[in-house]
């Protein structure tokens, strides 16, 4: 028995859980950033104390979040050039512009006002400490365009040429690669993911607080919040989904072919509900398909023709050469099974709640709809995550989209020892941060939202006069004092 390890296999691995686990907190710290935004915006039109209390206790949970995304993306970066010195080479003059530029503008931008937005209770008036957050959060946004403009290219090159000197890839067109249609569906289906999973975040945590009627006053308001934000953002999703799918079938017929386990050139084409198929001999052995609505969401015309996957392996052996152009065709096609079922479930928690809790109807008593709202949190970290994997194992065999294969990317110079152990080290570390994480999280969950504290007005011998009357009309004006 051969048990020798390759270190492209652990080096995709390790790539794979990283990215994996950082990508547990990008979308909740891009969706939360904005409803905490929200939520102080509503404090600072109304001043209602319970939109405070809302805004302090969700910022804080934000806050959490962000310090562990922002750990664990560091290290993806170092991978780069460790595990993947060869693609780092021959794309770093494309991808250096888009990285750079999310570190220096978007990234100071956010981390920067966010800095404000901690220390500046209290200290920066009210409308500069909203504006704080407020930027923030765009900060937020644009460094996902920025990453995603990048990882678009991987999807789909443009703008570049190949040196043949060298051979790398040479920018061109700056702006081709920051707007192509790759980069800007990408964007939209992810920014509306993220406030997916922000509005679980805020519908599993109230629902657990409500259940136990605690603080009513502010998680009543943060529940209808997060179930807004669910059926908005579900329907964002499967819309933006359906455009990137369209696209995707375009510019990568093979990963397409395989979410469908679509071995045969159809017309029209089934929409496949389940699927077990025989990889070997290249066809399904079971089969549950709807006809011709698999043509209808690639290319809006029921009659459509698409190609399958046995024709597609053979066009790409005429134009690459002799391979395997398949990807693995079991993951592809169930993680972009489970990409769906967990995103729209969370849209169909959102809208059952709204109905549940319309017109300010007494809460619900019972039990498994408050541990349903409780798990809902789960769906849409589970929907990112398959979506990732079905995103980025569905381009395989290429790194870079038919320029690039990942075999020729990894670093030639690193042991497969090497690699497993930097993997076992850093599985064992992201091991550590979760149990971090989580204990941080329902620490300050548990705690529930802080206390306002005023301040006493003050007199001349103390906080109150001889006569019980404030020393200054300035100090009735000066804005809350925050509990922690």
């Amino acid at each position: 028995m051969d048990l020798a390890l390759d270190p492209l296999d652990i080096a995709r691995w390790q790539f794979g859980i990283t990215t994996v686990y950082h990508f547990l907190f990008v979308p909740l710290t891009i969706g939360l950033s904005t409803l905490v935004a929200c939520l102080q915006t509503a404090w600072y039109r109304t001043g209602k104390e319970h939109y405070l209390r809302a805004t302090k206790f969700w910022g804080k949970l934000f806050l959490i979040n962000f310090a562990m995304g922002l750990v664990t993306g560091i290290v993806q970066e170092f991978q780069f050039g460790m595990n993947w010195s060869d693609y780092s080479r021959f794309v770093g003059d494309v991808f250096g512009a888009p990285l750079a530029i999310e570190a220096l503008v978007a990234f100071f931008l956010e981390s920067t006002f966010l800095g404000l937005w901690i220390f500046g209770w209290e200290k920066l008036p009210k409308k500069l400490h909203l504006g704080a957050i407020w930027a923030a959060a765009i900060g937020t946004m644009l460094s996902a365009y920025f990453i995603l403009a990048a990882n678009s290219w991987m999807q789909h090159p443009t703008g570049y040429k190949l040196n043949p000197e060298t051979g790398r890839a040479e920018l061109t067109d700056f702006m081709a690669v920051l707007t192509q249609n790759t980069a800007v569906s990408a964007f939209a289906h992810v920014i509306t993911a993220a406030f997916l999973t922000a509005g679980a975040f805020l519908i599993g945590i109230s629902c657990w607080h409500l259940r136990k009627r605690n603080e009513v006053e502010v998680f009543r308001p943060s529940l209808r919040l997060g179930l807004w934000v669910a059926v908005v953002a579900g329907l964002g999703v499967a819309i933006t989904g359906d455009f990137q799918g369209k696209i995707m079938y375009e510019q990568q017929p093979m990963k397409m072919a395989s979410a469908e386990a679509l071995w045969e050139t159809s017309k029209p084409a089934p929409f496949s509900l389940f699927a077990i198929g025989d990889v070997n001999e290249g066809h399904n052995k079971v089969a549950i398909e709807i006809p011709g609505a698999l043509s209808f969401l690639a290319k809006s015309d029921p009659n459509a023709e698409l190609p399958g996957i046995n024709d597609i392996q053979r066009e790409m052996q005429e134009k690459y050469g002799p391979g395997d152009y398949r990807p693995n065709i079991p993951v592809t096609y169930w993680t972009f099974r489970f990409m769906i079922g967990f995103g729209m479930t969370s849209f169909a928690v959102g809208a059952i709640g709204l109905w549940l809790t319309r017109k300010k109807r007494e809460l619900p008593t019972n039990k498994w709809i408050w541990r349903i709202g409780l798990w809902t949190i789960a769906f849409p970290l589970l929907g990112n995550s398959f979506g990732w994997i079905f995103t980025e194992m569905g381009r395989q065999p290429w790194v870079v989209f038919g320029v690039l294969k990942t075999e020729a990317a990894v670093s030639p110079s690193v042991s497969a020892g090497e690699v497993l152990t930097s993997l076992i080290v850093f599985t064992l570390l992201y091991g550590v941060l979760a149990v971090v994480e989580f204990g941080l999280l329902r620490r300050y969950v548990i705690a529930g939202p802080p206390e306002i504290e005023k301040e006493k007005p003050r007199g001349p011998e103390g906080p109150d006069g001889p006569d019980g009357t404030s020393g200054s009309d300035d100090d009735a004006d000066r804005p809350l004092a925050f509990a922690y």
